[in-house]
C-alpha cells in the first residue's frame, strides 16, 4: 500500500469534519423550517375546518347541496374539501365525483377522526399526483345518551410550494457552504503544511542516520516556528544518533576480532538464523561445502548445504533448541566424506535464540576402515540370508518326511548342494565386489556366455518356498535360445533379490513374473532384457531416484518388518554394473513395479 504524506492525512480529515458539520447544520435547518411551515399550514387548515363545519353539518341531509357547497368553498379557499361517512364512503368532494372515489375508511386521518380526535397526515395523493397535507375533524350530533360521529370533514392543501421554498433555501445554504468549504480548506491546508514541514526535514535526517551518517543534527534543520513537541522529538533523535554511532563503532571492532578468530579455525563453522538463512561461514566450511564464503551469507540453508540429513538436523535444532551431535555422510565431487557435526542454538542478548551454529569436522580418514568393515558385514549378512534360508527350508522338508521319497529327496539335496556352492560363490564374489568398489573396479568378475533361462529358473526355484508362504505365484517366461554374457551366480543373486522384494510387497493371490527378451540396442548391438514384475503396492515417484542407494528404503517400517536391510537393490545395481549392463525401474503406487535389467546377449 502506498503511504501518503502527513499533510494529506491532516488536510482531508479536517476538511471532512467541516463538511460533515455543514451537512448536519443544513439538514437540521431544513428539517426545522419544514416542520415550521407544516405546522403553520396545519393550523390554518384547522381554522378553515372550524369555519365550515357548522354549515356542512346542516347540509348532510342534502347531498346535492353539500356537493355544491364543497365545490364553491374549495375553489374560493384553494382547498380540497372532502366529506366522508362513518363507513368510509365519500359524501362530497370539491375536486372529484364521489362515486368515482375509493373507500377512505382506512386513511390514517379518517381513522383518527372517526375515533373522535383530529387526524393529520402528510402523504402522496394518487388522485392528484402530488404530496398533500390532510386535516380531518369529526362532525357530531347529539343522540339519546351519547355523542356519535355523523361524518368526517377533511381539508387538504398541496405542500409543493413548501418543497419549492425549502429547495430554494437549501440551494442558498449549499452555495454558502461551498464558499465556506473553499475558504476553510485553504486555511486547513496552510495549517497542515506548517505542521508537516518540520517532519520533512526530520525525514531527511533520519535517512542520513540510516546510511550511517550521524554528522547532521535534526534540531539544526528545524524552522523557528516548530512546536515544542517537534523540537523535543528532534532532540531525542539526536541523542539516539550519538548512542548509535558509539554502539556501531564498538560492534565493528568486535566483529573484526570475531572475524579473525572465525577465519583462522580449522573446523568448518556455519551460523544460520531462524529463517534458515546463512548468517556467517568461515573459510574451512566454504571449502568443505564448495561455496564462496563471501556470497553465502544471506542465502537459504538449502542453497549452501546440499545435504538432506544435515539440513534436517539444523532444522531440528532451530525448532526444538536441543543440541545435536552426530556423524553424517556428505557427498561432493571428491566422493563421500564422513562428517562429525555438532549443532547448538545460537543466542543473542538475554538468552534469546536467534538461530543455530553448526561446527563440522571431517573425520573421513578416521572412520574409513570402520565404515568399510561395517558395510562389508552388512552386505554379507543380507546377501547370505536368502541361500541359507533356502537350504534350511529344503532340509526341514526332508526331515519332515520328504527324505522317504527318493526322487524328491535327491532333487532337494541337489538344490541344497547348489545353494551351498552358490553360498560360497557369493562370498567370493562379494569380496570381489568390495574390491571393485574400493579399488575402482579392480579384480574383475568372471563373465561367460550361457543360457539365461537356467539362471532365471534357478532364481525362481530359490524363492518358491517364500512365495508359497506368502501365497504369491511365480511365473517365468524366457524363450529358449536366449544367451547372456554373465556370471551365473551373481546374476542369479540379483534376480533373487528382485523376486524376493516383489514377493514381500505383493498381496496373497497375486503373481510375480520374471520375463526375458532379446532386442537390438544402441548401434545395433544385441542385448537381452530381464523384467521382474509385480502387482503390489508400488513405489512413490519421490523414492525412485534414490531407490538403488545403500540402506535406502521406500517403506522403512515395512522393510524392517520383513527383515530387509536396504542393501538388496544396491547389490543388484553393483552386480548389473559389473556385468556392464543397466537397471531401470518403473512403478505406480497401487498398481505395481517393474525392474528391468539390460545385459549384453543374443538369441542363438
Amino acid at each position: 500500500m502506498r503511504q501518503k504524506k502527513l499533510v494529506w492525512h491532516i488536510f482531508p480529515s479536517f476538511l471532512a469534519a467541516i463538511l460533515l458539520c455543514i451537512v448536519a447544520v443544513t439538514w437540521y435547518a431544513s428539517a426545522s423550517i419544514q416542520d415550521f411551515f407544516l405546522a403553520h399550514v396545519e393550523a390554518d387548515l384547522m381554522a378553515r375546518a372550524g369555519l365550515v363545519r357548522a354549515r356542512v353539518e346542516r347540509l348532510l341531509a342534502d347531498p346535492s347541496e353539500l356537493r355544491s357547497f364543497c365545490v364553491q368553498v374549495g375553489r374560493e379557499s384553494v382547498t380540497r374539501i372532502t366529506v366522508i361517512s362513518p363507513d368510509g364512503r365519500i359524501l362530497a368532494d370539491s375536486n372529484e365525483r364521489p362515486e368515482s372515489m375509493e373507500n377512505h375508511l382506512k386513511r390514517p386521518e379518517i381513522v383518527t377522526a372517526l375515533a373522535g380526535g383530529t387526524g393529520q397526515s402528510l402523504r402522496f395523493s394518487r388522485t392528484l399526483n402530488e404530496s398533500m397535507l390532510y386535516v380531518a375533524i369529526p362532525i357530531r350530533h347529539a343522540t339519546t345518551g351519547a355523542a356519535t360521529v355523523d361524518a368526517v370533514l377533511r381539508l387538504a392543501v398541496p405542500v409543493t410550494s413548501i418543497d419549492r421554498a425549502l429547495a430554494a433555501i437549501q440551494m442558498r445554504i449549499g452555495l454558502g457552504s461551498i464558499v465556506v468549504i473553499v475558504v476553510a480548506g485553504l486555511i486547513v491546508l496552510l495549517i497542515s503544511r506548517r505542521i508537516s514541514r518540520p517532519f520533512e526535514g526530520m525525514k531527511q535526517n533520519a535517512e542520513d542516520f540510516a546510511r550511517g551518517d550521524f554528522s547532521r543534527k535534526m534540531q539544526m534543520s528545524l524552522p523557528d516556528s516548530a512546536s515544542l513537541e517537534v523540537v523535543s522529538f528532534a532532540a531525542s533523535m539526536d541523542r539516539m544518533a550519538e548512542m548509535l554511532d558509539d554502539k556501531i563503532t564498538t560492534i565493528e571492532t568486535h566483529r573484526k576480532q570475531l572475524d579473525a578468530v572465525f577465519s583462522s579455525m580449522i573446523e568448518a563453522v556455519v551460523a544460520i538464523d531462524k529463517d534458515e538463512r546463512v548468517i556467517g561461514i568461515n573459510a574451512a566450511a566454504a571449502r568443505l561445502l564448495g561455496v564462496d564464503a563471501g556470497e553465502a551469507p544471506g542465502k537459504f540453508l538449502q542453497a549452501v548445504v546440499r545435504n538432506i540429513e544435515l539440513q534436517d538436523q539444523i532444522g531440528g535444532v532451530l525448532s526444538s533448541g536441543e543440541p545435536v551431535e552426530n556423524e553424517i555422510v556428505f557427498r561432493d565431487r571428491e566422493g563421500e566424506k564422513l562428517l562429525q557435526v555438532r549443532i547448538v542454538s545460537l543466542h543473542a542478548g538475554r538468552a534469546k535464540e536467534v538461530g543455530a551454529l553448526a561446527v563440522i569436522n571431517d573425520v573421513t580418514k578416521l572412520r574409513r576402515l570402520e565404515t568399510i568393515r561395517r558395510d562389508f558385514v552388512a552386505n554379507v549378512s543380507h546377501e547370505l540370508r536368502t541361500p541359507i534360508t533356502s537350504i534350511r527350508g529344503y532340509v526341514e522338508t526332508l526331515l519332515d518326511g520328504a527324505i522317504d521319497n527318493r526322487d524328491v529327496a535327491v532333487s532337494f539335496l541337489q538344490t541344497v548342494l547348489r545353494q551351498s556352492e552358490r553360498l560360497n560363490a557369493i562370498i567370493d564374489d562379494l569380496l570381489a565386489l568390495s574390491r571393485i568398489e574400493q579399488e575402482s573396479r579392480a579384480g574383475g568378475i568372471d563373465l561367460r556366455e550361457g543360457p539365461l533361462g537356467k539362471v532365471l529358473e534357478a532364481a525362481v526355484q530359490t524363492c518358491r518356498i517364500e512365495a508359497e508362504k506368502a501365497g504369491v505365484g511365480l511365473v517365468v517366461d524366457c524363450p529358449e535360445g536366449i544367451l547372456a554374457t554373465m556370471n551365473d551366480t551373481l546374476l542369479e543373486q540379483a534376480i533373487v533379490n528382485l523376486v524376493v522384494n516383489a514377493i514381500r510387497y505383493s498381496r496373497s493371490g497375486e503373481v510375480v513374473s520374471v520375463a526375458a527378451a532379446s532386442s537390438a540396442g544402441e548401434g545395433g548391438i544385441p542385448q537381452v532384457a530381464i523384467a521382474v514384475r509385480d502387482t503390489g503396492c508400488g513405489i512413490a515417484p519421490k523414492h525412485l531416484p534414490r531407490l538403488f542407494e545403500r540402506f535406502y528404503r521406500s517403506d522403512q517400517a515395512r522393510s524392517r518388518a520383513e527383515g530387509g536391510t536396504g542393501l538388496g537393490l544396491a547389490i543388484v545395481k553393483h552386480i548389473v554394473q559389473a556385468h556392464g549392463g543397466t537397471i531401470d525401474v518403473r512403478s505406480q503406487e497401487g498398481i505395481g513395479s517393474e525392474f528391468i535389467i539390460t545385459l549384453e546377449g543374443r538369441t542363438a
